[in-house]
């Protein structure tokens, strides 16, 4: 089993490998088309993924399918895991879309330049893949162990779903956050950005960089100031801690989530970890018109409802549908999240039509 999970992690590694170091060596301005193209190839490779679990869980390849599956007591067969790992990776893909508001909200707020926005979304990806892994491994050993923690995380998805539904989030001033006060109240910080570094020393020659290539440098007061030599955190260090901070709080809400559908530990991190290869080039493919999708965010808090109920009434459902039930439950969020989209669409072109 340990061969598979390598196996995994090596793949992974070649993806962003050749990410950052092949097509986006060189930091530029993600243009939509190419944000678009992307986007398609991480769902393709996603979607793709699903025909290796087929075969590895229905062959037993390396031990796959061996053990139970602790949130309905069965063994994963090809079928079954192939449904858990697609309704896994839908609910996780759509989940990270309410994420991309949040990111939008942090680069606006601290002004980073959309030259050096895939530098922050790529290693808060680095970031955010280590902090799911070790929050799965966690989340898998205790449902393992006590299973009624299934029902603890139904009821806090309800509960999400609700807040979702009826409380309303307001832009807050990113510097007010208790981690940016921390962070500046041990760590200097530079007056301005510099280059696409995260770090800066006093004196030296990236200190004296300007925040895009091409304009007038400007002094940084805060660079000015400091001792010779000093370490300093970049206003773009503090935009990769607040998107950091950001998946985290969103992880809290997106795993109970897809412990809902299975606990197996493989589908369930490589269900999240497509999700959130995709993350950077759908931001950049939504950035510009997350406004028009003023539905989106209550089809999310249905899912989320959805996925909890689901998680609370398992066992009757299972008897009530049947075996493949979990199939079922992937149509009816993919519904959701239809209904969602297709009337953002409409009311927004409706109200575009009454603006003339």
């Amino acid at each position: 089993m340990i061969l598979i999970w390598i196996g995994f992690f090596i793949f992974v590694l070649f993806l962003l490998a050749l990410d950052l170091g092949v097509l986006h060596r060189k930091a530029h301005i993600v243009t939509m088309k190419e944000a678009l193209m992307m986007s398609g190839v991480w769902i393709s490779l996603g979607l793709l993924f699903s025909v290796f679990v087929y075969y590895g869980y229905e062959n037993h390849w390396l031990g796959l399918g061996s053990i139970v599956d602790s949130v309905d007591f069965t063994f994963n067969d090809g079928k079954s895991a192939t449904i858990k790992y697609i309704t896994g990776y839908i609910v996780e893909k759509s989940l990270s879309v309410d994420n991309i508001f949040v990111i939008a909200m942090v680069f606006a707020s601290f002004a980073v330049p959309p030259i050096y926005q895939h530098r922050v979304l790529f290693w808060g990806i680095i970031g955010a893949l280590v902090m799911r892994a070790i929050m799965i491994l966690v989340g898998a050993a205790l449902i393992a162990e006590f299973h009624w923690i299934l029902y603890v995380f139904g009821v806090f998805l309800i509960i999400t779903a609700l807040k979702m539904f009826f409380l309303k989030t307001h832009n807050t001033d990113p510097n007010q956050n208790i981690v940016v006060r921390v962070t500046r109240r041990f760590f200097p910080v530079t007056s301005h950005y510099h280059g696409e570094n995260f770090l800066v020393r006093a004196g030296s020659k990236a200190s004296l960089m300007s925040a895009v290539p091409g304009s007038p440098i400007e002094p940084d007061e805060a660079v000015a100031g400091a001792k010779l030599g000093t370490l300093m955190l970049t206003p773009l260090a503090l935009a990769l801690l607040m998107v950091e901070t950001t998946d985290l709080i969103f992880a809290v809400d997106s795993i109970p989530a897809i412990f809902a559908i299975t606990a197996d530990p493989f589908l369930v991190f490589t269900s999240n970890v497509f999700a959130i290869l995709g993350l950077r080039s759908l931001y950049f493919a939504l950035a510009g018109m997350i406004t028009k999708f003023k539905y989106l965010k209550p089809a999310l808090a249905m899912v989320l409802l959805v996925v909890g109920i689901k998680m609370l009434t398992a066992k009757m459902l299972k008897e009530a549908l049947g075996e493949y039930f979990n199939f079922y439950l992937l149509g009816l969020i993919l519904l959701i999240l239809a209904f969602g989209v297709v009337g953002s669409i409409l009311s927004s072109s409706k109200e575009e039509k009454d603006d003339k």
